[in-house]
């Protein structure tokens, strides 16, 4: 019977359907054809949602979309023009600072994507910098800091999924992220010098000016440090702390920098909010019913049988682990792919002994990497149709950036100290 279910997903997957009514359609057959009552699936989707740490991901939406309107965005390129505005390639070494900031403050991939395409790249090309180039450089600079470092709308998902402490996740998100952006940064170097890439200007700031672009940003660099020293010192839990971001957000937007005018405005921000959360939401409850579909059918323990039966070895688990998932996230898209395959993996965790920390962090990694690259990359639809590239241009300004992704997923695979340091520092041993 699994044959058969995984076969009518492909053939909806394969027609185009969107992902959500690929799972719902597949589960809907399955429990249509065996004895069992359809009624089930509506209790699974309610049920599904019923989770008091599940409320962090609508506050923390709404957080990022008062951010990117509030006038927050705007500070924060500035401060970051004003650090590395005199490297090589200083545009698109911008890009990437901004996204540990923006990243760190939306939580999402998608929002800080669209805001370096809508802000970043139409200054790159006055400069002289491809179009393609740009536009990758916006796409890749954004999976730093929205999946990786809190408050990662992923992770939040991936802890609810596996019952693993979502602060132990954000804080082993940090080092990863940070990580990854200095990776980019060397690759944006290289390319920047080989094409001629210039500076924004000759010399470095003073230190004046640069405290003085700081301290304009003020409000929007605490967020961060919000988060950080609210999880660390128990003030909130990760959901209450959504519901501070929010207000936070919404508060210095409205009546500090006043980004946000009117009542218009507003109802915009939580228009967007609202939006983004269904989307994100209706996934996840589907994709509950497709996993109890899976669960029914005892697809975990076979899947743990087969990688039994290849090698005991946990590095080639990984490895092959890796591998399915790079070929997978070609062809779907990245939470859906990590709420589909996140509970089958418990088993295999547990099995191999690898710690459901590092194991999140590779796995938002790995799945943020699909993202970024065709067919069905969200973060190549989000960029290029803002910045007009073609699929095929992006494709090739692509490859190196690809190369220095597949690095990082491969260190952070196989040195889980980068992942678990900061988590075992600061929270304890797990």
């Amino acid at each position: 019977m699994i044959v058969a279910t995984l076969l009518v997903f492909c053939v909806l997957f394969i027609l185009g359907m969107p992902i959500v009514f690929v799972m719902l359609g597949t589960s809907l057959l399955y429990f249509f054809v065996n004895p069992m009552s359809p009624s089930l699936i509506a209790q699974k989707l309610t049920s599904s949602l019923e989770s008091f740490p599940l409320l962090a991901v609508p506050f923390f939406v709404l957080a990022g979309s008062a951010m990117s309107r509030g006038g927050i965005a705007d500070r924060l390129y500035s401060f970051c023009e004003a650090l590395v505005g005199h490297w090589r390639g200083g545009l698109a070494q911008i890009a990437v600072i901004n996204s540990l900031f923006i990243g760190a403050m939306s939580g999402s991939a998608t929002a800080d994507a669209a805001i370096d395409a809508r802000t970043v790249v139409p200054v790159m090309r006055k400069h002289g910098y491809s179009n393609g180039f740009a536009s990758v450089v916006s796409a890749c600079s954004s999976i730093v800091g929205g999946p990786l470092l809190p408050p990662s709308i992923v992770l939040i998902i991936y802890g609810l999924l596996t019952s693993t402490s979502i602060a132990r996740l954000f804080m082993a998100g940090i080092l990863p992220g940070i990580l990854l952006a200095i990776c980019l940064m060397v690759m944006v170097r290289i390319i920047a010098a080989r094409r001629g890439y210039g500076t924004l200007r000759d010399r470095r700031l003073p230190v004046r000016e640069v405290g003085r672009r700081a301290l304009s940003g003020f409000w929007a660099l605490m967020m961060p440090v919000l988060l950080l020293f609210g999880l660390r010192l128990g003030w909130f839990t990760p959901t209450e702390l959504g519901a501070i971001a929010a207000a936070y957000a919404l508060f210095v937007g409205l009546v500090v920098y006043r980004g946000i005018g009117g009542r218009g405005e507003t109802y915009d921000v939580l228009r967007e909010a609202a939006l983004t959360t269904a989307n994100v939401m209706v996934i996840v409850a589907t994709s509950k019913v497709f996993s109890l579909v899976l669960t029914l059918e005892d697809v975990p323990q076979q899947m743990m049988n087969a990688l039994l039966a290849l090698s005991e070895n946990r590095a080639m688990v990984l490895v092959l682990i890796n591998l399915a998932l790079l070929v997978l996230g070609m062809v779907m898209e990245g939470i859906a792919l990590q709420v589909i395959l996140a509970p089958v993996f418990i088993a295999i965790m547990q099995h191999y002994q690898i710690d459901p920390v590092h194991f999140g962090i590779m796995l938002v990694v790995n799945t943020s990497i699909g993202a970024v690259h065709p067919p069905v990359g969200s973060l190549v639809f989000t960029v290029c149709s803002i910045t007009r590239c073609s699929t095929e241009e992006y494709t090739w300004e692509l490859l190196p950036f690809l190369a220095v992704l597949l690095f990082v997923l491969v260190l952070i695979t196989f040195v889980p100290a980068i992942s678990l340091l900061l988590p075992n520092l600061v929270l304890g041993p797990g």
